[in-house]
């Protein structure tokens, strides 16, 4: 079983990588199963309920969440209507939405898990997932050995330390947040596929999908200005990793690092 794991989608350039490179990829390396993290695929700042459904029809099964889960109003109705939607399983009962997913992908079940970190998230500072990871995996486990965590967290060390938590005991552990795609892909003691962070579709000449200029006065004035999205080198980024449908355990991974040309839109007026 081939799955590709794709880092943040951000704004309309990140949406535009999907839609020019996906469903060519996917066929050209016999993709199984597409998870991607859509939490900055509207405007850089949360995900539409009709972004979604887009993203959805160009090719990604599963869409996984963060901190922003909720931050577009009618995510916090359309949720509950789409199971395919993850938001971080480590919420309070009560939330909208659900952070476990299963799904059949050919004759394997197959279980896709959500949670968010502690580490840098006031709002929402969720459940220890460290804790609720436990007894929810063994429960899985009971059901089906494949089985996906994607971990959205801020800092690295929390993420390492998460794949080594539920080494050989899931088949893969990627890390979404930190939008930048880093060097450390490989196969952890017990076959879990590991990667610390996804990275972005969008721009990677940026500043996590923005354009440098306004970031930059940011941390020059500690003002607050208004975020731009940028266009400049859009690429699509992720983790391509082979499961045995059997065992769960992970046979091989790779980084995907792929250029993709989406043309800018004409300004309005």
């Amino acid at each position: 079983m081939k799955v590709l794991f794709l880092g943040e989608i951000v704004g309309r350039c990140g949406i535009g990588v999907i839609k020019n490179a996906l469903k060519k990829y996917r066929e050209d390396n016999g993709i199984d199963l597409v998870i991607a993290n859509g939490e900055g695929a509207t405007g850089g700042f949360g995900l539409g309920f009709q972004n979604a459904l887009t993203l959805q029809h160009m090719g990604i099964d599963i869409l996984t969440m963060g901190e922003k889960s909720f931050f577009k109003i009618d995510m916090v109705e359309g949720i509950g209507k789409r199971s395919s939607i993850l938001r971080p399983a480590n919420y309070p009962e009560g939330v909208p939405g659900r952070g476990v997913k299963y799904v059949t992908v050919g004759d394997t079940k197959v279980c896709v898990v959500n949670f968010l970190g502690m580490c840098n998230f006031n709002n929402p500072h969720l459940n220890n997932p460290f804790l609720a990871a436990a007894g929810l995996i063994d429960k899985i486990r009971s059901e089906t050995p494949v089985i996906f965590y994607v971990f959205h967290a801020s800092a690295t060390a929390e993420k390492v330390a998460m794949g080594h938590h539920l080494a050989g005991r899931v088949s893969a552990v990627v890390g979404t947040h930190s939008k930048a795609l880093t060097a450390d892909a490989r196969i952890l003691d017990g076959g879990t596929a590991y990667i610390t962070d996804l990275g972005r579709c969008g721009a990677s000449e940026s500043v996590g999908g923005f354009a440098p200029e306004p970031e930059i006065r940011k941390f020059r004035t500690h003002v607050m200005t208004r975020s731009m999205e940028s266009w400049e080198k859009p690429q699509m980024q992720g983790l391509l990793v082979e499961v045995d449908g059997r065992s769960g355990k992970a046979l091989s991974v790779e980084t995907v690092k792929l250029d993709v040309e989406v043309p800018m839109p004409e300004p309005k007026g």
